[in-house]
C-alpha cells in the first residue's frame, strides 16, 4: 500500500471513528410541555433557538399541551422522554398510584397564572364566585391545584370546570360558558388593556401558593436510568438557558416575542412584571412538606408521601 493510500485509509477510519462517538452525536430528546406561550414553559425553545441544547448534543422534540394531564401521560407510557410543567401534585398523585414518574426538577416556583371575569361580569374577587364556575385546564394540573386551593382556603362554593388552554378557556368565558377563566402571561394582556376581562384573583393570592413549586419537570423512571447521561446534560443546558433568558442579550426577547407573536415590549413585559428569576429556579422544590399535606388535603393523595417514597420520586441532578 502507497504511503498516500495508508493516509488515506487512516483518515477515513478515524472520521468513521469520530462519526460513531458518542461525544460528536446528538442525543434526541422529545419533550411534552404545558401551555405553549408562558415565559416560563420557552426555556426549551428558547435554548434550542439560541443553541445551547446543541452544544450539550441534545436535539429537541417539543409537543405542546393544553396542560398537565396530557403533559404527563406521554410520560408515563414512555412516548416522551421528558414533560415540563407538570403540576406537582399531579405528579405525586400519579407516582403513589404507582406510576413510572420521577422529578428531575423544578418548573415553577409560585406561579404568574391569574383567574378573571368579562368585564361586564359582576364577579369582581373571589368571594362573588358562590355558584359560579371557575376555571382550570386540565385534570391533575397545577390550575386545578391552585383552584382547589382557593376553594378550601376562602371556602367557596364555586365549582371547578376544565376548560383546557387559554385560548379555548377565553371563548369559554367570553360566550358564558364559564364564569371565571384563567390565564397566564402575555396571554390575556391586550384584553386586559382593552378592559374587556378584569383579573379576579392571582394564583398568589393564595398564601398556599406563594413559595411552593407548583410545577416540575419529570422523566419516565425506566427512561431516566436507560437515558441518565442525556437527561443530566439537558438539566445542564436547561439551567445555562435560564442564565441566557434573565441576562444582558437582548435577542432572547426578540426571540420570544416572535414565538408568541407579541411586540417586543410585551414580551420583555412579561419577563420582568410576572417572571421572576426565583420563579423557574429548577434545582429545588420549594415547600415540599406543604406541598405533600395539601395534595392529602385536596385529595391527590390518599395519605402522605413517606421520606423515602420522597427521595425516590425527586431525583434532581446537580447543578455542576
Amino acid at each position: 500500500m502507497t504511503p498516500i493510500r495508508q493516509l488515506s485509509v487512516a483518515l477515513i477510519g478515524a472520521a468513521l471513528l469520530a462519526a460513531a462517538s458518542p461525544a460528536s452525536a446528538q442525543d434526541k430528546l422529545k419533550l411534552t410541555i404545558g401551555q405553549r406561550g408562558n415565559w416560563d414553559t420557552a426555556i426549551a425553545q428558547l435554548g434550542s433557538k439560541a443553541g445551547i441544547f446543541k452544544k450539550h448534543n441534545l436535539e429537541l422534540e417539543l409537543l405542546y399541551t393544553s396542560g398537565s394531564g396530557e403533559t404527563l401521560q406521554p410520560v408515563i407510557a414512555g412516548s416522551a422522554d421528558l414533560g415540563l410543567a407538570v403540576g406537582t401534585q399531579g405528579a405525586m398523585s400519579a407516582f403513589a398510584k404507582g406510576a413510572p414518574v420521577r422529578i428531575v426538577g423544578a418548573q415553577a416556583t409560585g406561579a404568574a397564572d391569574y383567574w378573571y371575569a368579562k368585564a361586564s361580569s359582576p364577579i369582581k374577587t373571589l368571594q362573588d364566585t358562590k355558584g359560579r364556575t371557575i376555571a382550570f385546564s386540565t385534570q391533575g394540573s397545577s390550575t386545578q391545584a391552585i383552584v382547589r386551593a382557593f376553594i378550601d382556603e376562602f371556602k367557596l362554593t364555586a365549582r371547578p370546570m376544565a376548560t383546557g388552554n387559554p385560548a379555548a378557556t377565553l371563548t369559554a368565558v367570553m360566550t358564558d360558558q364559564v364564569d371565571v377563566g384563567w390565564a397566564s402571561p402575555p396571554f390575556g394582556l391586550k384584553e386586559i388593556d382593552a378592559n374587556q376581562i378584569r383579573i379576579v384573583a392571582r394564583a398568589t393570592d393564595s398564601a398556599l401558593v406563594r413559595g411552593q413549586t407548583v410545577r416540575v419537570i419529570v422523566a419516565n423512571a425506566d427512561g431516566l436510568a436507560k437515558r441518565k447521561d442525556a437527561i443530566v446534560r439537558f438539566m445542564d443546558a436547561y439551567r445555562e438557558t435560564i442564565e441566557y433568558m434573565y441576562g444582558s442579550n437582548p435577542q432572547v426577547i426578540k426571540d420570544y416575542a416572535e414565538f408568541v407573536g407579541a411586540p417586543e415590549a410585551t414580551a420583555k413585559r412579561v419577563r420582568d412584571e410576572f417572571f421572576p428569576k426565583t420563579l423557574v429556579d429548577p434545582d429545588k422544590i420549594s415547600g415540599l412538606d406543604a406541598l405533600v399535606k395539601e395534595a392529602v388535603t385536596l385529595k391527590f393523595i390518599d395519605k402522605p408521601l413517606t421520606e423515602q417514597q420522597l427521595k425516590e420520586l425527586i431525583q434532581i441532578p446537580p447543578r455542576k
